[in-house]
């Protein structure tokens, strides 16, 4: 798989729909991001996928800065699927990021991790993410979580408005 520096792939398997439709992959590990989108794709998952493969990445994706502060509309995520073990910025520090402002703070934040620690797995929820994940071994099992976690959070779960006015501080 080519990668770029960047906006490392950019999925675009269904646009059908005008609501906003993209996933937000934050993984730094090659293997792990090849295994998610596999599973997704073997799931069924039609959305469109946006990597990114550090903290600093994800925020500024996120928050349409530097190379992305003119990004389209379109790839606003529905759901973020965070590492907690990120180079430049930590998994935790994006997920802080999110949860501070009004833009993101409903934004659905799965930690999808290695991590089996205790602290981790606190932390996460102190911070506000909506569910922690373990990575199952073998891609079977990977496939049917990743199946279930795309059924709830992109087609059960519902959203409220996100907008800065519906969403006081």
């Amino acid at each position: 798989m080519v990668r770029n520096s960047f906006l490392h792939l950019e999925m675009e398997m269904n646009k059908s729909t005008s609501e906003p439709s993209a996933i937000l992959l934050v993984e730094d590990n090659p293997d792990d991001e090849e295994l998610t989108i596999a599973a997704l794709k073997n799931s069924g998952i039609t959305n469109r996928v946006v990597v990114a493969r550090d903290g600093r990445e994800a925020l500024d994706f996120l928050f349409r800065k530097g190379i992305f502060a003119l990004r389209d509309i379109t790839t606003e995520p529905r759901l973020v699927l965070l590492d907690l073990k990120l180079p430049t910025i930590s998994g935790m520090e994006v997920l802080m990021a999110l949860r501070a402002h009004n833009e993101t703070r409903f934004l659905p934040v799965v930690i999808l991790t290695t991590s089996n620690q205790e602290e981790d797995i606190l932390g996460s929820y102190k911070l506000g993410a909506n569910s922690f994940m373990r990575k199952p071994v073998g891609f079977a099992k990977f496939s049917e979580a990743i199946k279930q976690l795309g059924t709830y959070w992109l087609l059960l779960n519902e959203l409220p408005a996100q907008t800065s006015s519906a969403c006081p501080a």
